[in-house]
């Protein structure tokens, strides 16, 4: 991917299309606060600042139809915060839309494809009418004939800019000719080239810029559209100075930030335009403040203003980072893993060892081991995320949704801080959009049913995340219906899911739900009833090693929770003997191991073995009978029972041989490297260098009760 001069500009254009779509995502948040009511006149300027920042980008890489639609978005977020717009219901559904349109073209120019001509035209003409202007098709580029024919605005002023491009500039895609014929396309242009610094022919380097210009320029377009012509060189990659001749009052909207450039303090009182992040920048939040400032011709007036803000007036603040590719750090999250798995074979090596004879071997093992597990922590801190980005597009779902069943429900969420791995979020968009449309389409009533019921017109929507038990929680609650069993029954047994006569619990029934191809829908529609959805949430938890749960009660709503794993590279394991197989089970489902005495293991009619604790009868399963191993203890005075609990909190005992220790293991995809067993969720290599299976205790529940049954 190359400009019109040869240079790659591959680089530079991945870096814009992510931080478009942070943008995108913030000004969406966004807008959803000021539809809500409930946002200020800092939410209208972060939302301006959004669509201001992905045209200047798109500009730079000269994606027209882009710049054009997003100039006139950005004009209508003008007059809406400057007072000359009413922010009213209806706009603030226009705001939605035309972000809507922007993310429309993003994806185009991103894709290389072209959007039909009139898209958007609907939500472009709406827009100009906020303005009080006509819309209009996108400008084509000034061609190179322009630069002597323009005329001359009859209310002009004349401006002298100097324009000093920095030796390296050619190197980081931009194009000092563009610009000359950008300002030429804004009035009358007179030019004088600087060759002073040319060397000799053989001393030439083609990639370096020698040349610098002193341009004249008559127009009656104002010092905002000569700043947006070096909008992105501004700074670093070149010195820029703008001196209006004949001293008329400029246009103070120029915002003079550059490619290189961090962001000055955006604090709405002092600087109204210039949001000064550049390509490379960090991407602004709802809070406009977030890097330093900076001082450049171009941007002299809006820099005088941050540098004399308080702390207490929103002054600039310094935030470091950095932005790296995802590959990079999966490729450091398998060497942690990898270092994780040596660090277990020394330490199985020197098992042997006693701090007597080895006192500094062991002492550096422990050591190693300790500091292996902090890399390891900071690793997954790296890939952890909030959830807050994925429940962000959850009130504009139930929003759209609810409109369009003529229902009325509110969407309450908790807990949207909870951090997980990345790879964990990005499998999350899908089911936790099914489960939304779920629970308005079929879980919450009508207004007239609600109230016919004793119920609020209004429905909540309950979305909930938090951290228990080292995994992740994710919950979605109505205050509905409910599941209908029978009629889940009924449909069931018609699709063929349940035999005629099959007695199920209500667990069971369901769990009917998630059966591919199963709805319940009277009719198909664009929002239910092809049989797809509720399948596609288990597969996908079940792909990054979670579980669904149901709760259910007639009359009074459903519960959805999602069980997951807070990553999915390492975790802490108890490995155990069952005849001569080891497995790993998780730590955090382990309640308790222990050696029962014959009064407490029991074989009950129907039920099959249990176990008897504190007056609680609990299941007890026999791995070796599950998994067909011979030579495991199959007597459980004579073993030990494993205490776990599967996410739907229920208890069983696994019935072991013996306990070898604790230790953290490196989880490997069975799905990725072999196939899926049942009963088994992944793979981890030990520290002799032997695999171990990871254990799936929900899953190994249902075995044995299938088991139990067989017996």
């Amino acid at each position: 991917m190359t400009d019109d001069q040869g240079y790659d500009l591959s680089q530079f254009k991945a870096t814009y299309f992510e931080e478009c779509a942070e943008l995108l995502a913030t000004a969406e948040e966004t807008i959803a606060r000021l539809q809500e009511g409930q946002g200020t006149d800092e939410d209208l300027n972060a939302v301006f600042r959004c669509v201001h920042s992905i045209k200047g980008g798109a500009g730079a890489f000269a994606f027209d139809d882009l710049v054009h639609f997003a100039h006139v978005f950005e004009t209508a977020l003008d007059h809406l915060r400057s007072g000359r717009a009413e922010l009213t219901p209806h706009v603030a559904d226009l705001m939605v839309r035309g972000n809507d349109i922007l993310g429309d073209f993003v994806r185009a120019a991103q894709a290389e494809t072209a959007l039909p001509a009139d898209h958007g035209a609907d939500i472009l003409a709406q827009l100009s009418a906020l303005t009080g202007a006509k819309p209009t098709m996108a400008a084509p580029a000034p061609t190179a004939s322009a630069m002597a024919t323009t005329p001359t605005p009859p209310a002009f002023s004349t401006f002298r800019i100097r324009f000093v491009p920095s030796p390296d500039m050619l190197r980081t895609g931009n194009d000092p000719l563009l610009m000359l014929r950008e300002l030429a396309g804004l009035g009358e242009l007179e030019v004088v080239v600087d060759t002073g610094k040319l060397p000799s022919l053989t001393e030439m380097d083609a990639l370096a810029s020698y040349l610098s210009w002193t341009c004249t320029l008559t127009t009656g377009k104002g010092r905002a559209a000569i700043d947006e012509v070096f909008e992105f060189v501004a700074g670093d990659t070149a010195q820029i100075d703008i001196e209006e001749l004949n001293d008329l009052p400029g246009d103070e909207e120029g915002d003079g930030w550059g490619l290189f450039a961090p962001l000055p303090s955006a604090n709405a009182s002092q600087d109204e335009e210039g949001d000064g992040w550049g390509l490379f920048g960090d991407a602004p939040g709802n809070n406009a403040a977030a890097a330093s400032s900076v001082t450049t011709p171009v941007a002299k007036a809006h820099a005088v203003s941050t540098q004399q803000a308080s702390p207490s007036q929103g002054g600039a603040v310094h935030t470091a980072s950095i932005r790296v590719d995802l590959d990079k750090i999966d490729r450091l999250v398998n060497m942690v893993g990898e270092l994780v798995i040596t660090q277990a074979m020394l330490g199985q090596q020197a098992s042997g060892f006693t701090v007597e004879s080895h006192p500094e071997l062991i002492q550096g093992l422990q050591e190693l081991s300790h500091h292996t597990r902090e890399l390891q922590e900071s690793v997954m801190a790296i890939r952890a995320q909030p959830v807050k980005a994925l429940f962000s597009k959850a009130p504009r779902l139930v929003r759209d949704l609810s409109s369009k069943l003529n229902k009325q429900a509110r969407l309450v969420m908790s807990g949207e801080n909870t951090e997980v791995d990345k790879t964990v979020i990005e499998q999350l968009s899908d089911p936790l959009t099914h489960l939304i449309r779920n629970a308005l389409d079929h879980g919450l009533e009508t207004p007239e049913e609600r109230m016919a019921v004793g119920k609020p017109a209004e429905g909540t929507i309950h979305l909930a995340a938090e951290h228990r038990s080292g995994r992740i929680f994710i919950e979605i609650q109505d205050d509905g219906r409910g599941i209908d069993r029978q009629r889940v029954l009924a449909k069931a047994m018609e699709k063929g899911l349940v035999e005629p006569g099959q007695q199920l619990t209500d667990e069971q029934i369901d769990m009917l739900i998630f059966a591919p191809g199963f709805s319940t829908a009277s009719e198909v529609s664009d929002v239910s009833g092809r049989g797809v959805g509720m399948d596609v949430v288990r597969k996908n938890i079940q792909d990054v090693g979670g579980r669904v749960v149901v709760q259910s009660t007639p009359g009074a709503g459903s519960r959805f929770i999602l069980s997951l794993p807070l990553t999915l590279a390492v975790m802490d394991g108890m490995l155990i003997q069952v005849g001569g197989q080891r497995y790993v089970l998780p730590l955090t489902n382990i309640v308790e191991s222990l050696r029962p005495s014959p009064q407490q293991a029991r074989s009950l009619v129907d039920v099959g073995n249990v176990l008897t604790i504190r007056g609680e009868y609990i299941n007890l399963l026999a791995l070796h009978a599950i998994f067909g191993i011979p030579g495991a203890i199959t007597d459980p005075t004579k073993g030990l029972v494993v205490i776990v609990e599967t996410e739907g909190g229920e208890r069983v005992g696994l019935l072991v041989d013996e306990l070898l220790g604790q230790q953290q293991v490196v989880i490997k995809s069975l799905d990725s490297n072999f196939r899926p067993i049942h009963g088994i969720s992944a793979a981890t290599i030990l520290g002799d260098g032997r695999v171990a299976l990871i254990l799936d205790v929900s899953a190994l529940r249902q075995m044995g009760a299938v088991a139990n049954a067989a017996q």
